[in-house]
């Protein structure tokens, strides 16, 4: 399936070309559930692997499908739907350290050796702990509008703040009216517009329900790294969103140094640049990638 980006939608004196859209399968992960995901090849049997991890209310293909396309010229590149998310594991609750293990369980049943971790806003959220829980199944990470932890600024604060008076309303409000509150909230501050997306994207947008975005923000706001990103030793990029609202780049920039050696790659784009300013964000994107697999060939080959 062959769709046009987003940016072609949103302004008539911009045109980028037609993007092609994977077809998916749902994996079984022993012991956890299926979820959906897709494997576009690379130019080689042996091409090194990338495996994207989506932002929080989306799924892979929604965040990730003006990326898969430029990645595959020299990657093999996977996305999977984290759990709750689109066809993501189904689960009584959700946490981060879910999400990795799952990552780390995709990763043995899809036979990958060490693949580049990739993640977006909660994405890279997740990239960090499947590190920091599976240190010896990841080659590479590379993290975009990302952050050691939350509520560290005012707009953080007030986010997190608003997502949890939604959540804590379900003892006086039904479940569906906080659901519409948490998405409200949520679209918000990722700066969402449905209405300039093709009906193909609302749809993927519209499979994760507005419950499992408020857990899933909830989650995020418990989320803190900075104890140990110094003790991560696999090669790092952190693509930072100079403009971006919800993540400080500040933040994002001060957590790249604190780990031993990552490079920093920065684009003048907000919060959801890897669709609506795919434009900055998958050049920069590639740069990082290559990056880190380049210096993984090194580390492999000194070795």
């Amino acid at each position: 399936m062959r769709l046009p980006t987003p940016r072609s939608l949103l302004t008539s004196s911009v045109y980028v070309p037609y993007v092609r859209i994977p077809e998916g399968r749902m994996v079984d992960l022993p012991g956890r559930g299926a979820a959906y995901v897709t494997d576009t090849p690379g130019p080689r049997r042996d091409s090194p692997t990338v495996v994207l991890l989506h932002a929080v209310g989306c799924t892979g293909l929604l965040t990730w499908f003006p990326s898969i396309g430029p990645l595959s010229r020299r990657y093999r590149v996977i996305t999977m739907d984290q759990r709750w998310h689109g066809r993501g594991i189904q689960s009584d609750d959700f946490s981060i350290h879910d999400c990795a293990d799952d990552v780390a369980a995709l990763i043995d049943e899809l036979g990958l050796d060490a693949p580049i971790i990739a993640g977006f806003s909660m994405g890279s959220i997740i990239a960090q702990r499947v590190w920091r829980q599976h240190p010896d199944k990841v080659g590479g990470l590379v993290l975009c509008a990302t952050t050691d932890r939350f509520r560290s600024t005012i707009t953080e604060r007030a986010f997190h703040a608003a997502m949890g008076l939604a959540m804590g309303a379900t003892r006086g409000l039904s479940r569906s009216r906080t659901a519409v509150r948490a998405a409200r909230t949520a679209a918000a501050a990722l700066d969402l517009r449905p209405t300039d997306m093709h009906d193909w994207a609302l749809a993927e947008f519209r499979s994760t329900s507005p419950w499992a975005v408020g857990q899933a923000v909830a989650a995020l706001g418990r989320h803190h790294s900075r104890p140990w990103l110094s003790r991560i030793d696999v090669p790092v990029a952190v693509v930072v969103t100079l403009k971006d609202k919800v993540l400080s780049p500040d933040n994002q920039v001060a957590l790249a140094r604190k780990i031993p050696g990552a490079t920093v790659h920065d684009i003048p784009a907000g919060h959801a640049a890897c669709v609506l300013e795919s434009e900055r964000f998958v050049p920069a994107l590639l740069d990082a990638v290559n990056t880190v697999n380049a210096r993984r060939r090194r580390a492999s080959a000194s070795a």
